[in-house]
């Protein structure tokens, strides 16, 4: 295999392995994506729900009696609900963000894994996460959808059947622009800017000191480390995209909708809920964050080192 032929099979190795490990990710830490969805939307603009009363008021309250909450109410089905969607998003924008995120960081001259200042690890977390998104924003948005739908009463038909159904009459309905609703927050790339890096950058400082060898452990105190940096940098933009992206405004005229734009939902959320508002699900958030950089990149790392790839 000459030169060319082997820099082409390890950027496709590369994205594969990428799509692979965050669809498994994607299918550990479902459940708390809905919970964390849940939690977003819960008692979303009520007026008295600011300071202390954000948590006393709750539907699902917490992150371990909301799951509770959930499986009472729709089964375990539920904690599943938005699963299919999630994998697409993840075999799109995962695999893009993830895959794209070594080429751009060499890009930008970081030939030094060990030594790469922040700045171009941020720098290209965040580009390849805007390329990611910009495209998977209709899975994102149909899988925050199909989350949020809590248990109907009886007779009271689901907003929609399936994931394709979701599609279909988001096409209909709204058109192009309904699925790239809350596409704005979406491509912001703070996502990919914090975790990959994050856990990028934690992961060097710690071996950098000697406090730790390469291996499982590093990876998961990296993980759990670069997602709470994640959860606390991303929420307040996470709830605004979940609040967006599931507003109903099927056959209503923009003037009608309850958030104009993103803008819109940060000040309607801050004068209704408190700073509190935006920081709703946070803990679901970090739980989800964490495993899910714990269970991708454990993958993605066995994986590159069995094809004989270096480590991230």
């Amino acid at each position: 295999m000459g030169t060319q032929e082997k820099t082409l099979f390890k950027h496709f190795s590369r994205y594969v392995l990428s799509g692979t490990s965050c669809v498994c990710a994607a299918i550990v830490t479902n459940p708390i994506d809905v919970i964390k969805v849940r939690m977003q939307l819960d008692n979303e603009l009520r007026e008295t729900s600011k300071g202390a009363s954000v948590l006393r008021e709750r539907y699902y309250q917490g992150f371990v009696r909301g799951s509770f909450t959930i499986a009472r109410d729709e089964g375990i089905r539920g904690l599943y609900k938005g699963v299919f969607p999630s994998i697409l998003r993840e075999a799109s924008y995962s695999t893009i963000r993830l895959g794209s995120y070594e080429p751009l960081k060499e890009l930008l001259g970081a030939t030094d894994p060990a030594h790469t200042p922040l700045w171009k690890k941020i720098l290209a977390g965040a580009t390849s996460g805007a390329i990611g998104s910009s495209i998977a924003t209709p899975t994102d948005l149909v899988k925050i959808r199909l989350q949020a739908e809590r248990r109907l009463p009886p007779g009271v038909q689901p907003r929609y059947r399936s994931t394709f159904h979701a599609f279909a009459e988001i096409w209909h309905t709204e058109g192009l622009r309904g699925l790239y609703r809350g596409v704005g927050p979406t491509v912001l790339a703070i996502l990919t800017a914090a975790q990959i890096p994050s856990y990028d950058h934690i992961k060097h400082t710690i071996l950098n000191a000697g406090l730790m060898v390469e291996g499982l452990p590093l990876h998961c105190v990296s993980s759990m480390m670069a997602g709470f940096v994640t959860a606390f940098v991303t929420s307040p933009v996470d709830v605004v995209k979940t609040r967006i992206m599931n507003q109903a405004s099927k056959h209503l005229p923009r003037d009608q909708w309850l958030y104009r734009n993103s803008l819109d939902c940060v000040l309607k959320t801050l004068r209704s809920e408190g700073l509190f508002g935006l920081y709703k699900g946070f803990i679901p958030n970090w739980m989800r964050i964490g495993p899910h950089t714990i269970v991708t990149f454990l993958i993605f790392e066995e994986l590159r080192r069995l094809i004989g790839m270096k480590a991230l």
